[in-house]
């Protein structure tokens, strides 16, 4: 029992220790010191949860901790950047007030389904790992949702945008072989 009255104050002498340094690294990494600050209480709260087996080694695995959380980080903001950028053209386009022509329409539509069905053929990990990246999850994220080690995440997600090229490549030359066929 004296033994988990001392964690608290183990942890506590930790966090002062280290708590600067850490906040310092995730603010060079990160470029903002709201987000370094917040991301530094997620270090330390894994800390408190999960510690390292050997204390000594606490400075290593807080960097290690806090690299993974950082990149983590940026991921998420880069591809909620990406959304919002994507979706800022969209709008931009049409912001004389014009509405999009039909035939602008009718080949937004057509790539919207041929999408969907590519989706449709590939596997529900895949599937699902490609949709939740396009929304702007973390890697962790991804792999809690999926339930795999989220060391393959990147792995998993670069295998499954290979199928989807490869399966989106062979849709165009379907629908184009179609289309020939009906010009003649």
């Amino acid at each position: 029992m004296k033994e988990d009255a001392r964690i608290p104050e183990l942890f506590q002498r930790l966090f002062r220790e280290h708590y600067p340094g850490v906040a310092r690294k995730l603010y060079a990494l990160t470029g903002d010191y709201a987000a370094a600050e917040d991301l530094a209480q997620e270090v330390f709260l894994r800390l408190y949860r999960n510690p390292p087996d050997r204390l000594e080694s606490v400075g290593a695995w807080l960097h290690r901790v806090l690299t993974r959380v950082g990149y983590d980080y940026l991921r998420q903001q880069a591809s909620g950047r990406t959304l919002l950028a994507k979706e800022t053209a969209r709008v931009a386009v049409w912001s004389d007030g014009s509405a999009p022509s039909g035939e602008t329409e009718v080949i937004r539509e057509w790539e919207k389904d041929v999408v969907r069905r590519v989706l449709q053929k590939l596997s529900d990990r895949d599937r699902t790992a490609l949709l939740l990246r396009e929304e702007g999850y973390s890697y962790e994220e991804i792999a809690r949702r999926l339930d795999i080690n989220p060391k393959i995440v990147g792995s998993l997600l670069a295998r499954a945008e290979e199928r989807l090229k490869k399966k989106y490549g062979q849709e165009e030359e379907e629908h184009g072989g179609r289309t020939e066929t009906n010009r003649r």
